[in-house]
This record gives structure tokens, C-alpha cells and sequence, in this order.
């Protein structure tokens, strides 16, 4: 095998060490890491030397694992530089290009919805507006999110929660139709709502379905490098 993908692949079981810690598993023996990634215990133990030595890794006295202070470092780093509008912008772009409708991101302040980045369609006739624009939370597919993800003692809350999205049909624009979905961190907290929306004469049951499958992995992905509130 050359070098250079001998060097990938040492940094992937390297990583694979880091990766097998989770809510579940905060710290393991050496048994258990071997179980989990697959990785011979000798070659854990060469590996966990380096990663010991810089911060990313460390072993008790009673020989448990348990990841290093270097991770907390490198993701403090990581939450403060994060730029959202950086990575909403384009999931928005490609929600419009994907439905021809228009997409937005809303967050809560306090009892109403703020579209805080929107992406209008390229469509002559649309549902159209600026970023900026607040919205009551009761009536719109992304308000409807948002209060059913941010206040889950509502009765109605419980299907919106449960389905994992809301569609709105006229609610609030007797010509408007929507689909929204809730993005949710990797520690849980409810970060907003993306939306698609469009005329109402447009979004049947097939762009409805469309729209859910294509909010809802959106959001996934949208979720996989969102840092977690403190």
C-alpha cells in the first residue's frame, strides 16, 4: 500500500477511536473500544498513545478512556466561528432549485416568527418576501413549527412533533400553501424552522410530499455540522 494512503488511513482509525464516544458511552475500556470500532487492542493502544499525548484522549488509573480536554478546545473554536448564514444560504438556494418555490429560515422572537435568510423563487408568479419580515407564530407552517417545537406542553403540538413537520394550506395567505420542518442541534435545542412555500394552486399532494422529503433531509444535513447550544 503506499505511503500517503497508509497516512489516511491510520488518521481514519485514529478518528474512528474518537468518533466510537457518544451520550451512551462517555468512557470505555479497552475491551469495549475494541468491540465498537473493530480495531485490534494493540493497535488501539499505539494509536491512544499519540492521541493521549496531544490532548484528544485520556485513560484513568482503572484503565477507562474517556476523550480530552483538546476536543472542548477545538469545538469552543469551532461554535464561535461557526457562521450560519453561511450554510442556511446554500441548503436555501438548493430547496429553491429543487421545488421552484420559495424557501425560508425562521427563528422565534419572542411570541412571532422572523424570517431571518429567504430565497424567492425564480418563478414571475411566487410567494414573495424580504428577509426580516415577522409573521404571528399561529398561523404558517413555520410558525406552526416553531411554537410546537419551542412550547411541547400544547396539546396540538404533540402530532406536529410527533410527524415532524407542518403543512399549511391558506392559513395565513388564503393563496399561499407551505411545508416547514424544524432544525434541531446536535444537543437538541430547536434553532428555527426551514420553510418552503409556494401558491397554494401549485402545492398538491405530490409537491407537498416533494417538499417534506426534501425539507426534512435539508435539515439533517443542516444539523450534522450545527454546533450545540451551551
Amino acid at each position: 500500500m503506499p505511503p500517503a494512503q497508509e497516512g489516511v488511513d491510520a488518521v481514519n482509525r485514529a478518528l474512528s477511536i474518537l468518533k466510537a464516544f457518544d451520550d451512551d458511552c462517555v468512557e470505555m475500556t479497552l475491551a469495549a473500544l475494541a468491540k465498537k470500532t473493530g480495531l485490534y487492542k494493540s493497535m488501539i493502544l499505539r494509536m491512544a498513545a499519540s492521541l493521549e499525548t496531544c490532548g484528544f484522549l485520556w485513560r484513568d488509573d482503572n484503565g477507562l478512556f474517556r476523550l480530552g480536554p483538546e476536543l472542548w478546545r477545538l469545538g469552543s473554536l469551532y461554535r464561535r466561528g461557526f457562521d450560519l448564514g453561511r450554510h442556511i444560504r446554500p441548503a436555501l438556494r438548493h430547496l429553491v432549485e429543487a421545488t421552484s418555490e420559495s424557501a425560508s429560515f425562521y427563528i422565534l422572537e419572542g411570541d412571532h416568527r422572523l424570517c431571518l435568510y429567504r430565497e424567492n423563487s425564480p418563478r414571475a408568479i411566487r410567494h414573495h418576501i424580504d428577509e426580516g419580515v415577522r409573521f404571528p407564530l399561529d398561523r404558517g407552517a413555520g410558525g406552526q413549527v416553531l411554537a410546537a417545537f419551542s412550547t411541547p406542553d400544547d396539546p396540538k403540538a404533540a402530532d406536529i412533533r410527533a410527524q415532524g413537520y407542518y403543512v399549511s394550506l391558506g392559513e395565513r395567505d388564503a393563496d399561499v400553501a407551505a411545508a416547514a420542518v424544524p432544525l434541531i442541534d446536535a444537543g437538541g435545542h430547536l434553532r428555527g424552522a426551514l420553510s418552503v412555500s409556494g401558491l397554494l394552486s401549485r402545492f398538491d399532494d405530490d409537491a407537498r410530499k416533494n417538499a417534506i422529503a426534501l425539507l426534512k433531509k435539508t435539515a439533517g444535513e443542516l444539523a450534522a455540522v450545527l454546533p450545540a447550544l451551551e
